[in-house]
């Protein structure tokens, strides 16, 4: 009985289950969840994109980073943590998948933003902001 660990990283496409003495649950683990992104593990399977978004110490939105290929959501935050808060410069990590993401044409724009030109009573001119406010 074969009772080594073996841990997976980033980019293992399961040669290592091989090397563990072909344990059955370390292959079908290795083959779910460690496809390749390029169809390395599995015909024709790839790891979806994931958007990365990053809140920094001083904002107090969150901000594109970049993009990752991932498994899952929990392997997309590691990854993101590793790859894009190496310095501990962020506070929260969002991951959103990139099928998820939808948005406007930009040649739209003129058309798309114009019904909101009418409204002049919803821009922040008409409003007094009380010196108590530090962050609007």
């Amino acid at each position: 009985m074969n009772n080594s660990i073996i841990k997976y990283y980033y980019g293992d496409y399961g040669d290592k289950e091989q090397a563990a003495g072909n344990n059955e649950s370390s292959k079908s683990w290795a083959s779910a969840k460690m496809a390749s992104p390029t169809g390395g593990g599995r015909e024709g399977a790839e790891w979806p994109l994931w958007e990365v978004f990053i809140r920094s110490k001083q904002g107090l939105d969150h901000k594109h980073v970049g993009s990752l290929h991932a498994a899952d959501a929990q392997m997309a935050i590691e990854n993101a943590r590793d790859v894009y808060t190496r310095r501990q410069e962020g506070v929260s990590i969002w991951v959103v998948e990139s099928k998820y993401i939808h948005a406007s044409n930009p040649d739209d724009a003129e058309s798309f933003y114009e019904p909101a030109n009418d409204k002049v009573y919803r821009h922040p001119t008409f409003y007094d902001l009380p010196d108590e406010v530090k962050q609007m």
